[in-house]
Parts: structure tokens; sequence; C-alpha cells
């Protein structure tokens, strides 16, 4: 029978499911604040009188600061610990979901949600980081799909939660709730949270006790870490991040208009249209929670590779569908499947290719690659259509993307 191990001693409870389940409602609140958005926005640029582009410019300030601090928080990560940083960003995130409520013109909440963004920089790579650090090699796939279920959970409740506080209250106190979520999240992850097992005299969940990780005080030995110089002369760090890229852009390509076609362009009508973003979510969870823990035993590549096969087949699915909506929503539920597999399992290949205390440096590293392939995905995505007026040649490049990124993630070969 496994023990878990804390200086010698049998405890009930390993430290990793505290901090599993710390990080999973950090996940939760963080992408609620995220998705969230989505659905606040009509009441917002109604109550500011705003475009639907100045609506987007609000979203584009959290992003673009996402994408630029979240290397940094992936170093600061690896230089200080996971406790720290996470504690901090959820501080930021907190309070710039509060002030976003507040907002009265645009430059308001463009600074504003941009706070949030800064936030937002320590609730993915710092959050991912710590688990894979909790839980041994073996394990990973497991723990993830768990803490992945966290986004998919939020996008499902918030998406039923938010529109009950903008009718029975006003669609500020919407982020005045998340934001006082995060602001006590600050303190429980400040209690809850340890940077890694081996500096609390616990081994990893799943793994067996190794003396030589400890020092007679169970703290965790000095290692030198590996510089970002060194991350990026190793071609793998590109290969994979190129392939990150290509399936972020198709993904998000699909995913953010596929309501906007199935009603404008299939003519359904919006019950039956937004009911593609409940199937989504529900796959999501499904997807998460099978497919991830079957990555520690196929391999983190081979399941990749399996995942972006069956999300190319699946755009080409919703590119041939017509006007069928039933073919529609069975393409969408597959595909949902490996939607919600696809980051995490990116995420974990940091610990499989790269030195363990270079996660953070690694997944931080990889983040503009999502980031600018979301931000492509939405802007080549939005012109075509306004040109055109059909999706159709959007979504074939959706499935090239995601062609593109199985041939990269196929080149990756471990040293």
């Amino acid at each position: 029978m496994e023990e878990d191990i804390i200086l010698g001693k049998r405890q009930n409870i390993h430290w990793a499911w505290i901090i599993l389940a710390t990080c999973f409602v950090n996940l939760f609140i963080n992408y609620s604040v995220r998705l969230g958005y989505g659905v606040v926005l009509p009441e917002i640029i109604r109550d500011l009188d705003l475009s639907r582009a100045a609506g987007g410019s609000i979203y584009n300030a959290y992003l673009f600061t996402y994408i630029a601090l979240t290397p940094l928080t992936g170093y600061l990560t690896d230089r200080f610990g996971a406790r720290p940083v996470i504690t901090s960003c959820c501080f930021f995130l907190g309070l710039g979901t509060l002030l976003m409520g507040t907002v009265q013109t645009l430059s308001m909440a463009c600074l504003f949600y941009a706070i949030a963004g800064l936030g937002a920089t320590g609730m993915w790579t710092p959050v991912i980081t710590v688990v894979q650090r909790w839980f041994s090699s073996n394990r990973r796939g497991f723990a993830l799909g768990i803490l992945s279920t966290g986004y998919g959970l939020g996008f499902a409740t918030m998406g039923a939660v938010f529109p009950w506080v903008v009718n029975n209250f006003d669609w500020r106190y919407a982020w005045y709730f998340l934001g006082a979520g995060a602001l006590v999240m600050v303190l429980a992850n400040g209690l809850l949270l340890k940077s890694a097992p081996e500096g609390s005299g616990y081994v990893p969940w799943g793994g067996k006790k190794d003396p030589s990780l400890f020092r007679a005080t169970g703290e965790r030995k000095h290692k030198k870490g590996i510089s970002l110089a060194m991350v990026f002369k190793d071609c793998r760090f590109w290969l994979i991040g190129l392939s990150y890229f290509s399936i972020t852009y198709s993904l998000y390509g699909i995913t953010t208009f596929m309501v906007d076609y199935a009603q404008n362009q299939m003519d359904l009508p919006m019950e039956k249209a937004s009911l593609l973003a409940t199937v989504h979510g529900a796959a999501q969870v499904v997807g998460v929670l099978t497919i991830l823990p079957l990555s520690d035993y196929l391999g983190r590549k081979r399941t990749i590779i399996m995942s972006n096969a069956f999300i190319t087949a699946c755009l080409m699915g919703i590119y041939i569908s017509g006007k069928s909506w039933e073919l529609l929503f069975i393409f969408v539920g597959v595909l949902a499947l490996f939607y919600g597999v696809t980051f995490p399992i990116y995420g974990a290949c940091a610990g499989d290719y790269f030195p363990r205390d270079a996660m953070g440096t690694v997944i931080g590293a990889w983040t503009p690659f999502y980031g600018f392939g979301a931000i492509l995905a939405h802007w080549i995505t939005g012109i075509l259509r306004d040109t055109t007026g059909v999706y159709n040649h959007a979504f074939i490049i959706n499935v090239v993307m995601a062609a593109v990124g199985l041939f990269f993630i196929c080149l990756v070969r471990k040293k």
C-alpha cells in the first residue's frame, strides 16, 4: 500500500490533494472572469454606449497583458516558487475584476481588465506547474484532468449564473462577486499552497520516497535551473510551440464563432444555436477526465497526435456538414472532448521534455504561441466572415492549421 510521507510520518491526506483543490478553485474563478466577459458584454456596451469593436478592445487589453507577462510569471515561478506568484497574481485578478464593476468609460474598462489580465498570468502557468510538481510523472495526466474540469465547469456555471445576476441585480455585481471570490482566494493560496513537495518533506503523490531528494531538515536540495537561452536552443521547444500555435488557431477559429455560424449561416434559432456552448462545455469535462489520465499510459506525444488528428477530422466534418445541425452538434461534441485536453497536455510536455525545475519557464515561454494563435484566429476569421458573408473560407483554414499542428508534433523526438 502506498504511503503518504512527510518527515517520515503517515498522513491521511497527501498535501498534493490540498494543492489540487486550491488550484481548481483558482482556475474556476479565473476562467469565470475570462469567459464571463462574453456573457456580460451586451450589458456593458448598452450601458456605456460602446460599439462592439470597443467591446472587443476591452478583451484585447486583457489578452495582450496576459500574453506579454506570462513568460515572466513562468520564470518567477521557477525562481521563487508558485505560492508567492499565484497569491500575488490572485490579488491583481481580484482587484481588476472588482474595478470592472465601476467602469464608466472605455479607457477605464481597458485599464481595469488589463489589470485582471495581469492577475490571470498567475492562474495558468504557475498553477499547472505546481500541480505537476506535486504529482509523479505517471500521475500528472490524472491530476491535470481533474484540475482542467475547472474551466469547463466555470464556462457552464457562469453561463447560467451571470444572466441571473444581471436580471436580479446589475451587470456590475457580476464583477463584484467574482472579484470578491478572487480576493478570498488570496488568503487561501497564502495559507494552503506549497511550491514544491520536497521542501515540505513530501514526495510527489504516486511516487516513491527518494532519500536523495531531502536534506536532513527535509528541505529540498538546491538545483541549478535551466536558462531561457538554453530552452530556446532546443529545437523541441520550437516544434512544440509551433504545434501549439497551430492547434490553438484552429480551435479558437471555430469555438469563438460556432454559435454565430449556427444562427446566422445555418439559420438555427438562438435557443438551438446557444445549445452548442452547453454541448461544448459538457464534452470538455468528459474529455479532461478521461483522455488526460490516458496520457499517463499512452505518453504525452502519442496522446497529442491522437487529439490533433481527431480535431482535424472534426473540423473537416464541420466544414462539410452543410445545413445538417445534427452533424454539427456531433462534430462539435467530439471536438470539445479534445479541446479541453489540448491546453493542459501541451503544458505537461514541459515536464516530459525539459528539466523539472524549468517547467514554469518553459510553459510561460509557450504562452505567446497560444496567445497569438488565438488573436490571429479571431482577426482572420472575422475579416473573412465580414468580407465574404460566410464562414466557409475561414473554416477550411482551421482544418489546415490543425493538420499543421499535427505535423509539427510528429517531428518532436526524445533526446
